[in-house]
């Protein structure tokens, strides 16, 4: 008997300490959860590649200018989800290898938390790859090469605008529109992935909606030529009706000059294919009658928006700030501050409330939409994280008041419509295209 009640005794004592060792963990995950709930990091680490040097900075500083400027006043309105940002910045023109190199330095060493890479497509293609390996969340904030979303699908990944499809398909519907009659055409692009890739865009959609035009040229000088010479002569001969760049930066403010003092540009109708960020930089240089793609439904006058309070303002502080209006790059560093924000955003909610993990950031991510009030919403495609961006298409024409050339006959292109869908190659979806696709209805809008 007193064996069995000493085994009765040691069975309460090992019940009554198994309880309290229950409860004891209960509450430390309590307290642990607790703490978790409510732990957030002291800020949140915005890596940036921009081009800060070379032919291209007339492009990549305005766009770190603005980053500067939104992430002063994110942190004055309590940052995101109650934690500041803080940004860091690669310079792009330092080349391909030690662009890499510091990328890896930034994420790596610094631990950033998300990275706003890149403008050139040539960037994006080196550094799209690292970043997955890296798993470090990516947004591609300008760089505008279809392939890289279309060949892979990519976790960490993101393109908060347009890639070059539906932005050289609105161009080349607005030229269709307004110079139908044009019977031959010639390029001059820049030598590196987009150069290529946009006149194979334009010229494969070209094919298709009106087939009987005849490709005069198609010239490629090096990324950051100082001279065009050959290629104004050769174009000066070949008298093409319509001649197209989707050049950028330095290289398209180069070219139009030289272009225009041996009178090219009078002799053909020029398209700009993403020429917006360089009308007040060219002023005077650039005459009426050019047809110019925004790379979105980017303008500083934008027809939406140019009545609304915050955008003027935005516009206003931005000139103030730099001595220039805001031009498209500027817009699209914009998209990326918006996007990352409506990610967090969401992410917290759907974790409850709690500052959520970098997975679940990216998690988030796939199929938001967002709108910067800087233009029309854009929505990332959950099939391949791409954006789907408005765009904007207009004429240059002088007006009195602005010592640059403003654009007109503005239209807005739907990007549902214009942009291929997921899965489907740009190539191959352009190819599907038939004359009628350019009757579609496009809102056209007066300056």
């Amino acid at each position: 008997m007193a064996a069995r009640s000493t085994q009765v005794k040691n069975g309460e004592i090992q019940m009554l300490l198994l309880k309290a060792a229950v409860a004891a963990d209960l509450v430390i995950t309590a307290f642990t959860g607790a703490a978790l709930a409510q732990s957030k990091p002291p800020e949140i680490k915005i890596g940036i590649t921009t081009f800060l040097s070379g032919p291209a900075s007339v492009f990549g500083v305005p766009a770190k200018a603005a980053a500067e400027m939104i992430a002063e006043d994110l942190n004055k309105k309590g940052g995101i989800g109650g934690v500041p940002v803080k940004l860091s910045f690669i310079d792009e023109g330092a080349g391909g290898e030690a662009l890499v190199s510091n990328y890896r330095r930034m994420v790596q060493d610094e631990k950033v938390d998300v990275t706003f890479a890149s403008i050139s497509s040539g960037s994006c293609n080196q550094l799209v790859p690292v970043a997955e390996d890296l798993k470090v969340m990516n947004f591609m904030w300008d760089c505008g090469a279809a392939s890289i979303l279309e060949t892979k699908k990519y976790r960490y990944n993101f393109r908060t605008q347009a890639n070059g499809t539906p932005e050289m398909l609105a161009v080349l519907v607005y030229l269709l529109k307004t110079k139908p009659d044009f019977k031959t055409i010639a390029v001059v692009n820049q030598d590196y992935a987009w150069g290529r890739e946009s006149w194979e865009i334009f010229s494969t959609a070209l094919k298709a909606l009106k087939p009987d035009v005849q490709v005069l040229a198609e010239l490629f000088p090096k990324f950051g030529a100082p001279d065009y010479s050959t290629e104004v002569s050769r174009l000066l001969a070949l008298r093409p009706d319509v001649v197209l760049t989707t050049s950028w930066g330095g290289d398209l403010d180069t070219l139009v000059r030289q272009a225009g003092q041996r009178g090219l540009l009078q002799q053909s109708t020029f398209v700009l294919g993403i020429g917006e960020s360089s009308i007040q930089r060219l002023g005077k240089d650039l005459p009426e009658g050019l047809i110019v793609g925004a790379r979105g439904d980017h303008w500083f006058l934008h027809p939406e928006k140019k009545n609304d309070p915050a955008f003027k303002a935005f516009a206003e502080a931005f000139k103030a700030k730099t001595g220039a209006w805001p031009i498209y790059p500027v817009y699209h560093m914009a998209q990326a501050f918006t996007a990352l924000q409506a990610a967090y955003d969401k992410a917290i909610k759907a974790n409850g409330g709690n500052w959520p993990t970098r997975e679940q950031v990216v998690d988030a991510t796939s199929g938001t939409e967002f709108a910067t009030g800087f233009g029309r919403p854009v929505t990332l495609r959950p099939e391949d994280n791409q954006g789907l961006e408005a765009q904007l298409v207009g004429v240059t024409k002088s007006f009195p008041g602005y010592d640059f050339k403003l654009l007109d006959n503005m239209m807005i292109f739907d990007p549902k419509v214009i942009t291929n869908p997921a899965g489907v190659r740009s190539v191959e979806w352009l190819k599907t295209l038939k004359p009628e696709f350019v009757k579609m209805d496009v809102p056209t809008f007066k300056q």
